[in-house]
């Protein structure tokens, strides 16, 4: 591999050939060699904006000459849309600040923009990393921004599509199973009947509740730290900077974002994130019990519960033939393990810092950021790949109806409690129907039992 030499405040780097980075960016690749997880697309794109619009804004303001400020928006607009990706190589788990990525952005732009310039990639000549890229910005306020605005993108793009999606998904089998009686159950036990549209009613609720939620994360994230530079005074920043800059991140995300009222906050802590993060796992705990009830109703197909009938997608076992088994609800519950994972990673991270800054950002970023696109990703598959395709085996569903000692409840009001539960034991003792034992014991008419049972399906 061929090297050139770059430099930064502490000597000399060797720097791969092809890089667009420089020294700064090469030091932070020797020295943590950790994980080989780094930031991830939105991240990156974000990333881009920000520093595409910082250019254009410092043109604006008479910070930039136009060439440099020209060249620097071309390259960093190019980062913005992926065109950079393979130069952004550094590990997640780095400085605290996230400085060495701000830096290898920071790099990378110089680096391209040098190159539309004179044809000749890295350096410093005539784009430099820090007092042009990086004019008017700090790593301490810019990647607190980047989490913001990636966070509340994928949540607006991805998430929120894919929650109302699902919702409409399962308010549709709601209508369709309304008819459809089946058996309640408390504790995993029999309990009084209600509908499968019923039971589906309340999943479209949790997902549409779901909906709710995503958008309050973002609303939450509507303040940037952009404009406070290093430890919130907004020095070496022009007071009009940040102001003009998060206009037009607003404009590119279609959101209205705005400068943080208090950029010392903004910095020295991730309340906003830590917040959004916890609605991710709330997301997360719902999307699991919709996932683990489908299941369970799906269970079988003939030795389990097997009220519903769910996509056969791929063989289920290695040794069994014919075993299918309910891969999209496990699949999202996992999802929502790992989300529940990275948040109390985050709520750790979250005071992970003294006085003006936060210095457990990457980790921050990086968390949050994998839970709003695997959760949007799962949910999405899981309506189109499994709950679009559900199925109610109606005859099972009433058979469980019949057979169910809870039925004894309807009882209650015209025998009373005491002598409902003695029915509901010898129907139980004896393997007979609750209708059974009463009409055995003379205790109600058959017509009288009708009216009463009647009443089940017409709840």
């Amino acid at each position: 591999m061929a090297f050139r030499m770059e430099r930064d405040a502490l000597g000399t780097v060797e720097v791969p050939e092809e890089a667009y980075y420089g020294a700064q960016t090469q030091r932070a690749v020797l020295n943590f060699p950790v994980s080989g997880r780094t930031f991830p697309r939105p991240f990156i794109r974000a990333l881009g904006l920000i520093k595409q619009f910082a250019a254009e804004v410092n043109l604006d303001l008479g910070l930039l000459p136009p060439g440099l400020s020209g060249a620097i928006r071309d390259a960093a607009r190019e980062v913005a849309d992926g065109k950079l990706d393979s130069q952004f190589v550094l590990d997640v788990f780095q400085t605290g600040s996230g400085t060495s990525t701000n830096m290898n952005a920071n790099e990378v732009i110089a680096g391209r923009a040098n190159e539309i310039l004179t044809g000749r990639r890295g350096g410093k000549e005539p784009v430099h990393p820090n007092d042009h890229v990086n004019l008017g910005q700090s790593s301490n306020d810019v990647i607190p921004t980047v989490i913001h605005v990636a966070a509340v993108a994928i949540v607006r793009e991805k998430l929120v599509p894919s929650l109302k999606s699902l919702t409409g998904l399962l308010t549709g089998k709601a209508d369709e199973f309304r008819d459809v009686m089946k058996i309640g159950r408390t504790h995993l036990q029999d309990a009084v009947p209600i509908t499968l549209g019923q039971e589906f009613g309340g999943y479209a609720r949790q997902a549409e509740l779901g909906v709710e939620r995503a958008l309050r994360a973002a609303d939450g994230l509507s303040e940037l730290a952009l404009g406070g530079t290093a430890v919130g005074n907004g020095l070496n920043s022009h007071p009009e900077f940040a102001r003009r800059v998060i206009g037009k991140l607003s404009e590119a995300v279609e959101f209205r974002f705005r400068e943080a009222k208090d950029h010392f906050e903004a910095q020295a802590a991730q309340d906003g994130v830590v917040e959004a993060s916890g609605q991710m796992k709330t997301l997360a705990v719902s999307l699991m019990k919709i996932a683990g009830d489908v299941r369970l109703l799906a269970s079988g197909p003939r030795c389990g519960l097997g009220e519903i009938t769910i996509p056969s997608l791929q063989p289920g076992s290695s040794i069994m033939p014919g075993k299918v088994n309910p891969v999209m609800p496990e699949m999202l519950i996992q999802v929502g393990a790992q989300v529940i994972g990275n948040d109390a990673a985050i709520t750790i991270c979250g005071q992970g810092g003294y006085f003006e800054l936060n210095t457990m950002l990457p980790v921050i970023a990086r968390n949050l950021l994998e839970s709003i696109e695997i959760l949007a990703a799962a949910v999405r598959l899981f309506g189109d790949n499994c709950v679009s395709g559900i199925e109610a085996n109606r005859e099972r569903c009433g058979s469980f109806v019949e057979r169910s000692l809870a039925l004894s409840t309807y009882l209650v009001p015209h025998i009373g409690y005491d002598r409902a539960s003695e029915i509901s034991k010898e129907a139980y003792s004896t393997g007979k129907t609750i209708r059974e034992v009463a009409l055995q014991k003379g205790i109600l008419s058959a017509e009288k039992l009708d009216d009463i049972f009647r009443d089940i399906k017409t709840q």
